[in-house]
């Protein structure tokens, strides 16, 4: 049997697909190990085994440890990783990209480069999460305003559905008690969303930090991603949780999140969203598939295969 340092790379033929994992997985107060391609999860009641490859993001609470080698296989299965704390979610480090070919992120980067490109990127993001409303001809500061209206409409709505009363939202960076249970419950769902995101955008090979709709941040395209959902699935959530009760709400959150993204195959939907977003119509079937190839750029949009040297073949 290889040693752990004599493994390979897997291939993405080796790895399970990211629309097919668990969207995250929350661990607290325990120590995280590697045993083969497996992580171990040791606490005072014992130690789970918890397949690396079905991993999505793997939420790390208060209290825990994780080994070199763990970090590893997480890496090598594409799975990303997050540092939480019961305070709110901050996400600070992910695995390698499920996907070896640059096809989403060569289209990501053409269509953010291009000022009209990105508005028409823009205006697609908000047709998703508002689909009966045609944003064709708003600029920026119109979107801005139309989805604002938008998300009062939402958090009025879940108010009445749920009885929860709402005095809007207010959220104090770094202090998730500063909030009532609703905010609460709206910050926590929001910041599990946008470690799911990250997750996806991370596998996919895609660019974090070019967004379309946020700018200026390394998290602006996973901040885009997660918009995508906020007002049909994160905040509903939230306000379903705080009609329960204002205890756990961060824990009984992300457990109620989890199980709607689970059960609506919210990764799955969110993959094909950002190939359609991204790439050219037509192609989002073929775009992701290959093995690991690399080519040599040259003039004309011809590739070139790489590693051969092209000495002879030029002429001086």
């Amino acid at each position: 049997m290889a040693t752990v340092a004599q493994r390979r790379a897997s291939s993405p033929r080796d790895l399970t697909r990211v629309a097919e994992r668990i969207s995250f997985m929350y661990l607290e107060r325990c120590t995280i190990h590697r045993d083969a391609n497996a992580i171990t999860a040791e606490d005072a009641d014992g130690t789970t085994h918890i397949p690396s490859a079905s991993i999505g993001t793997l939420l790390l609470g208060p209290g825990t440890r994780i080994t070199h080698q763990a970090m590893s296989v997480l890496a090598d299965s594409g799975a990303a990783v997050a540092w939480v704390g019961e305070q709110g979610v901050r996400y600070y480090a992910g695995g390698r990209s499920l996907n070896r070919s640059s096809a989403l992120v060569e289209a990501q980067a053409t269509r953010w480069a291009n000022r009209r490109t990105r508005l028409d990127v823009a205006r697609a993001m908000y047709q998703l999460r508002f689909p009966d409303e045609d944003p064709s001809g708003l600029n920026r500061q119109e979107l801005l305003g139309h989805e604002g209206r938008r998300l009062r409409e939402c958090y009025r709505e879940q108010a009445e559905r749920t009885g929860v009363p709402w005095r809007g939202r207010h959220y104090v960076p770094g202090d998730f008690t500063a909030g009532d249970a609703p905010n609460q419950a709206v910050t926590a769902a929001a910041q599990c969303m946008y470690g799911v995101s990250h997750a996806v955008v991370a596998a996919l090979g895609c660019a974090t930090g070019l967004g379309f709709v946020h700018s200026g941040h390394e998290l602006s395209f996973v901040l885009d991603v997660a918009d995508l959902y906020k007002t049909e699935i994160g905040i509903p959530v939230a306000f379903d949780v705080a009609a329960e009760g204002d205890q756990d709400i961060g824990s009984r959150t992300r457990r109620a999140l989890r199980d709607r993204i689970n059960k609506t195959r919210l990764l799955d939907r969110c993959v094909d969203d950002i190939k359609m977003l991204l790439l050219p119509s037509g192609t989002q079937s073929t775009a992701l598939e290959g093995d690991d190839v690399v080519t040599l750029q040259t003039d004309r949009g011809l590739a070139l295969p790489a590693g051969r040297n092209y000495a002879d073949e030029v002429t001086w």
